[in-house]
């Protein structure tokens, strides 16, 4: 069973101040927090409608990426139904579970990422990390080998079906979506899932419950993912903020729509061409949150760098190749305080 405390449990217990191991230092708290967090939005991540010409779809996409390292996508090709239907069956585990039922599914605390309920997602020995103000569920989703629905909630009755389901409708979209970027910078549609190889797939429902004290804490950290694409929906609570320019922007929930969130290993790919997102999710005092987040990355042992077709000696490569199995390794044992791991690899280009 894992150690940490469920977030949960503290909510519901009407506490007014929150453990000190949940407050963020000065420099990483929200700026403002107001009982309406739609407030808090003023720019917009752009959205790409998928079922337009190819000729305005892939502009519309390599400035997403370059600008954004984030956009929304619609007319994708799930279906509605599964997305309701899935953030639907999500919901019983946190809200109707009895915690001795939930801890049947905790995840083991000595491994990163591994499978089941939990609360603290980094493995470190140090006490004074910050803690995150959010529950989450994580699914091993593909490859097949990897997946065993009888380790995911049995309640509601079509879970483990719907969650299957959602998986291989993510994995196909990822594929559309990384040949569109592909295809963006004028590289065959391939190019980028040939690099990357067979996804390694994971699915991940958190819950931000409501908190105390928002403008002290963090639903999540300020982080870029790690992996190549992260595909994610939510509820129409909001709280997902992404950087632009310096500045925390937040995300509007878009109904029916699927966010788009470029992660490190296409960054490197395409040799800085395309930014990966860094991100966050801040609390709010009234109202608990959903989101479900798709991760796709590649095996433990490929060897990630730049596309060859991407680099020449006007345009040298940025970052050194990596074995993804040492980049994930670092990111777990470190947390990442607002930094890019990416950042380590960057290669010094003015000699």
């Amino acid at each position: 069973m894992e150690w940490a405390v469920r977030v949960q449990i503290l909510s519901q217990m009407g506490i007014s101040e929150v453990p000190s191991q949940y407050i963020q230092p000065p420099k990483n708290r929200p700026e403002s927090v107001t009982e309406n967090i739609a407030d808090l939005s003023c720019k917009h991540v752009p959205a790409v409608d998928l079922c337009s010409e190819k000729e305005s779809v892939l502009p519309a996409i390599r400035e997403a990426c370059r600008e954004w390292g984030a956009f929304h996508v619609f007319n994708h090709g799930v279906p509605t139904k599964l997305l309701d239907g899935l953030r639907r069956a999500c919901l019983p585990f946190f809200n109707d579970f009895q915690m001795e039922d939930k801890l049947k599914y905790a995840c083991n605390p000595n491994f990163a990422a591994s499978e089941g309920y939990g609360s603290r997602l980094l493995v470190s020995s140090e006490n004074e990390t910050v803690l995150d103000w959010r529950d989450y569920f994580d699914h091993h989703t593909l490859p097949l080998s990897r997946r065993n629905p009888s380790a995911w909630p049995h309640f509601p009755p079509e879970y483990r079906e719907l969650m299957a389901n959602y998986s291989d409708e993510m994995r196909v979209l990822a594929q559309r979506l990384l040949a569109l970027m592909s295809e963006s910078l004028g590289l065959k549609a391939s190019c980028i899932e040939d690099a990357v190889g067979e996804f390694y797939q994971n699915i991940t429902a958190s819950y931000y419950p409501p908190c105390p004290q928002p403008d002290l804490t963090l639903g999540l950290q300020s982080h870029s993912d790690i992996g190549v694409i992260t595909l994610l929906i939510q509820d129409d609570v909001g709280g997902l903020q992404v950087l632009k320019d310096g500045e925390w922007l937040l995300v509007d929930p878009l109904p029916n729509a699927i966010l788009v969130l470029v992660a490190d290993q296409t960054e490197i790919i395409t040799n800085g061409k395309y930014k990966t997102c860094v991100h966050r999710a801040i609390t709010n005092a009234s109202k608990a949150r959903l989101s479900i987040a798709t991760f796709h990355d590649p095996a433990k042992t490929v060897r990630i760098s730049p596309v060859s077709d991407l680099v020449s000696q006007s345009s040298p490569p940025l970052y050194s190749s990596v074995l993804y199995r040492d980049y994930l390794s670092s990111w777990y044992s470190n947390a990442p305080e607002g930094k890019r791991n990416l950042d380590k690899l960057l290669l010094d280009t003015s000699k």
